[in-house]
């Protein structure tokens, strides 16, 4: 997709991961006169572009894309001199002055690194789910709720996000239906209350989905009781899973992480690994959005200006 960057060459910043986090860094990055690569092993834009709609973002008044919005930031970030190679990261050699990134591409090295390699969802893994992923399957309400506007959905998992998520969807579905495996959920005794009794939400307790169906979209989910083994098919205009996200970090080794696998960072973006700096999505924060992903990016490229200074 992207021409070849030389590998001989030392840089002043890689990052990795094209998502709103990487690509905002290299806009900076690039601003500052750094020489800027950004590795990216799918398209650019990340997760982000395979929404359909952006809606929440900034200045799109009238929505925008995920596709074209990655695009947009490719194009900024290129008009700024930085270098965008498609490629899938191996290894990463974070320690001394300077890093070594080995690729599907061959071996990238760099004054700074900025891990911006977001995270991927949990699957189900079972039959439909990769071919209804973004025509009916969602992982974020906040992305896709408005347009499950008075439609019945479904909302998997029984955790804290399963349930947040679930009670954002009352805003537009005329019915929420919370499918979970367990007979109680295990969210937090405030959000159970919120959600316990709530007119719009419906209980399937005890419950898996096995199966997802449909035509060019998702109409329809086999469910399955995991007590008594019975089957049955759930019509629905949509389904958000909830059954926990995976950090993209299986590359990085000797780096501090959470229990959940997210790099911990300083409020700076700092990793204890000096020129090590982590942004977006895969490192341990609050809220997961495009807008943070994209702060984050800006100051951790500012703080690899600093380190390099």
């Amino acid at each position: 997709m992207y021409p070849k960057a030389g590998n001989n060459k030392i840089y002043d910043l890689v990052i990795l991961g094209g998502g709103p986090a990487g690509l905002t860094a290299a806009i900076y990055g690039g601003r500052a006169n750094l020489s800027t690569l950004v590795l990216e092993q799918m398209v650019t834009g990340g997760e982000i572009a395979t929404t359909d709609q952006l809606e929440n973002y900034p200045g799109f008044p009238q929505g925008i894309s995920g596709a074209e919005f990655g695009q947009l930031l490719e194009q900024q970030a290129v008009r700024f001199g930085a270098e965008i190679t498609s490629a899938s990261i191996e290894e990463v050699d974070a320690e001394g002055d300077v890093k070594r990134v080995s690729t599907s591409r061959g071996d990238f090295y760099s004054r700074t690194l900025i891990i911006a390699t977001g995270t991927s969802p949990r699957l189900l893994g079972v039959p439909g789910e990769e071919k209804y992923r973004g025509r009916g399957i969602s992982f974020c309400a906040t992305c896709d709720g408005f347009f499950f506007r008075g439609k019945k959905v479904a909302v998997v998992g029984g955790g804290d996000s399963a349930v947040k998520e679930a009670l954002y969807l009352t805003r537009f579905a005329r019915e929420v239906i919370l499918i979970h495996r367990r007979d109680e959920l295990r969210a937090v005794s405030a959000l159970q209350k919120q959600i316990l009794g709530h007119p719009q939400v419906k209980f399937l307790w005890d419950t898996v989905v096995t199966e997802f169906k449909g035509n060019q979209n998702l109409t329809t989910l086999i469910v399955k009781n995991v007590k008594d083994s019975t089957s049955a098919e759930l019509s629905v205009d949509g389904v958000f899973l909830y059954v926990g996200r995976i950090p993209n970090t299986s590359f990085l080794k000797g780096v501090e992480t959470d229990p959940q696998g997210y790099i911990i960072t300083s409020e700076e973006m700092e990793t204890p690994v000096p020129g090590l700096f982590a942004a977006g999505d895969v490192r341990r924060k609050f809220l997961r959005q495009a807008i943070t992903a994209a702060a984050d990016g800006a100051v951790a490229a500012m703080m690899a200006v600093r380190y390099l200074e």
